[in-house]
């Protein structure tokens, strides 16, 4: 970024360069004399103007002499301008200065966007599972009716969330999970909740299309973030 900033400040004193004929002082004081010089404005250490053949610029000596330049100058009919040292000032920061700060707001915008990116590159492996506590609508057996069968066979999980380490002493262990086959809108969800509600646990709902991306490991790595 540095070396573009150079490179465009560089091209900015060279173009705004372009084409101006670089006069020494005795060259300037000949020119005038000779009726070629048409318009001359003054600034703090040099003067630009126009010639008859073009635009010129020369470095300026003492005061006095540029008195005596500009003395000679409106004998010869020659337009003088005076431009103090802060518009010479804006005009330097509006030929190179805006073009940098310009650059250095794309360069700040694209960092943003990679930190955004980098933000999202990092959640690839973060599960989305919602948790619903009890402090929401929770929903019980009661809530859910037509699977009396279904109930029976969760209610000794039921058992086992409300009080693990009776089943623990035993040896006993909670099933990997139970799956729920059934068209959608049948209240698989639902009895999901129900069995959560009864036994007074957290409930985290997710689908299974949710795991699925094209990066590889990335399903599995939120299956793990979602138990760990």
């Amino acid at each position: 970024m540095i070396g573009a900033a150079v490179l465009l400040y560089n091209f900015a004193q060279n173009s705004g360069n372009a084409g101006i004929q670089k006069l020494s002082f005795s060259e300037l004081v000949k020119q005038v004399d000779q009726g070629n010089v048409l318009k001359a404005t003054f600034e703090e250490d040099q003067i630009t103007g126009t010639l008859s053949s073009g635009r010129f610029k020369t470095d300026l000596p003492n005061g006095e002499m540029q008195a005596d330049l500009a003395k000679r100058m409106l004998e010869h009919g020659v337009e003088v301008n005076w431009q103090s040292s802060s518009s010479g000032y804006w005009v330097s920061f509006l030929t190179w200065g805006v073009p940098f700060l310009l650059l250095i707001g794309v360069w700040i915008f694209m960092l943003r966007q990679m930190q955004v990116s980098g933000n999202k590159a990092l959640s690839f492996g973060k599960s989305r599972a919602r948790l619903l506590s009890n402090q929401q609508k929770r929903v019980t057996f009661k809530d859910v009716a037509g699977v009396d069968e279904a109930k029976e066979e969760l209610a000794e999980i039921i058992e086992f969330l409300k009080d693990p380490q009776k089943f623990q002493k035993l040896g006993g262990r909670i099933p990997k999970g139970v799956l729920m086959m059934g068209p959608p809108g049948t209240g698989k969800t639902l009895l999901a909740r129900a069995v959560a509600g009864e036994a007074g646990v957290p409930f985290f709902s997710i689908s299974g299309s949710e795991f699925v991306e094209m990066f590889v490991g990335v399903g599995a790595a939120r299956v793990r973030e979602l138990f760990d």
